[in-house]
């Protein structure tokens, strides 16, 4: 159960059946392994022109982080995490959605609207080049970035955090971006967990 009492279903909870395929290397290890991230909390968070560094300063205390990230950056405090997906938007996850005054900006709960798919192995980068128009090497794209980019035409953001990737993608998408991967990554050596 999430904080709010309700069961958030992933959109890929009966498609994700753990195994490997494809390539697997001789000592059975994958390149690219895949796994549903279940139980997502994510909200929006926008602030005006004048009150960015008040909104800013409110949702990086809600989840305990000691900093605000820039553009295209994210923090991870002691309760979630604070993702500046746009100029004037954030992403906070693993918190419920703040109580933010009208007059300093506005909030969108996103859980039940996105799915989160994270992807790490030796050959994560490689693997999504193959679907992603982003510089993926750590000097253009090191951990705590967020871009927003596309899958098939499918609004996509990820975000590089702890060694590995995380993709939020609309839950509607989510079971045709998933199959796609999933033939991709077999020629890595797919494990999906």
């Amino acid at each position: 159960m999430s904080e709010s009492g309700i069961h958030r279903i992933s959109a890929l909870s009966d498609h994700c059946l753990p195994g490997k395929s494809g390539e697997i290397s001789a000592d059975g290890s994958a390149g690219v392994i895949l796994e549903d991230i279940e139980g997502l909390i994510l909200c929006q968070v926008a602030g005006w022109a004048d009150t960015m560094d008040l909104v800013g300063k409110q949702i990086a205390k809600q989840v305990k982080a000691s900093s605000v990230p820039g553009p295209g950056q994210a923090v991870i405090g002691e309760k979630g995490a604070l993702l500046r997906v746009e100029p004037m938007k954030w992403w906070l996850t693993g918190v419920p959605v703040p109580e933010i005054a009208p007059e300093n900006g506005t909030t969108l709960d996103l859980s039940h609207s996105r799915t989160r798919i994270r992807i790490r192995g030796p050959q994560a980068s490689e693997f999504l080049n193959r679907f992603l128009p982003l510089d993926l090497r750590e000097k253009s794209f090191p951990q705590g970035s967020v871009a927003s980019s596309a899958i098939h035409h499918v609004g996509v953001t990820l975000w590089r955090v702890d060694g590995h990737y995380d993709l939020f993608l609309p839950r509607g998408f989510a079971l045709f971006v998933w199959e796609g991967m999933t033939d991709v990554a077999r020629q890595f050596g797919l494990e999906i967990v």
